[in-house]
């Protein structure tokens, strides 16, 4: 089975050329302590069966700087494409997705509104009207939205959704619904209900499965119902790593066996074809 990954992510062996500079000046500890290279993650793709990865640019080892995976995307064509990142609240966000699109390659953006390295209060700025025009750009140059949030703000990011429907917004480990509830995953609705904005995509990474097993839920049921509500052509696999825990093999298997339930078809779909929708670059490649 064709696989492509569209979340790991890339650090670099040379901090002189990449030095560090973390948004919100917290590393992420997985950065320091299991990084993985270019070169390193190739090879990592050879073992594991990866025909080609999306890298999403380390915003919480290299800020707004994109420098590492544009090299990486730029010296392996046959394998990568990345996703970048910008200060969407700067006056200066448009001419700088500008710049990465056109002079870099990228394709498209990652919104890192929550995360480990930042505060509760994350994600309380996503739909601040000076990210406006930061979406603004990405509709004109055609380029994908990967938003990192968290459930508790998606009243605001259904106003965005709605405000840019021409824009495709990619939710990272499906934003970590609260599944303790189990099926029919009430306390979640909200996360079902997005699904009626065709233009939101989910990708389904490690985090997604470890969120199943929390209180009555389980990754089968709630996967079942995700599926219905959105269908997988809507669904796009991703690794995390080496974020998450494990190998990108283990990785990969994890994601096999959570999804065997499902047809041929809508397996392929999730593991490469709605990767080629969000990124049409890769057919090409």
């Amino acid at each position: 089975m064709d696989i492509i990954d569209i979340h790991p992510h890339v650090i670099a062996s040379d901090v002189q050329r990449y030095p560090f500079d973390p948004v919100g000046g917290k590393m992420s500890v997985w950065a320091k302590e299991r990084p993985v290279d270019t070169e390193g993650m190739i090879a990592w793709m050879d073992k594991a069966g990866i025909a080609q990865s999306v890298i999403v640019h380390a915003s919480t080892a290299y800020g707004y700087d994109n420098s590492y995976a544009a090299d990486a995307a730029q010296a392996y064509p046959d394998r990568f494409r990345f996703v970048g990142a910008v200060d969407v609240r700067a006056a200066d966000a448009p001419a700088k997705l500008a710049y990465w699109v056109k002079e870099r390659g990228m394709v498209g953006f990652r919104i890192f509104a929550a995360g480990s390295t930042m505060g509760e209060d994350s994600g309380d700025w996503l739909d601040d009207p000076a990210t406006f025009p930061a979406w603004e750009a990405a509709r004109d140059l055609g380029i994908s939205v990967v938003v990192q949030t968290r459930f508790k703000t998606f009243p605001a990011l259904r106003k965005l959704v709605d405000r840019f429907g021409g824009v495709k917004v990619i939710i990272d480990h499906f934003s970590h619904p609260p599944l303790e509830d189990g099926p029919p995953y009430a306390a979640a609705q909200a996360f079902f209900d997005l699904a009626s904005c065709p233009n939101v995509y989910l990708k389904l990474t490690e985090r997604v499965f470890h969120d199943c097993t929390k209180g009555k839920a389980d990754a089968r049921s709630f996967l079942e119902k995700t599926i219905a509500a959105y269908g997988t052509r809507r669904i796009a696999w991703g690794s995390n790593f080496p974020s998450s825990d494990g190998t990108l093999v283990e990785l990969v298997e994890l994601a096999k066996r959570e999804l065997a339930f499902l047809s041929s078809a809508d397996q392929a779909q999730i593991f490469s074809g709605t990767a080629r929708e969000l990124y049409p670059s890769l057919v090409s490649a």
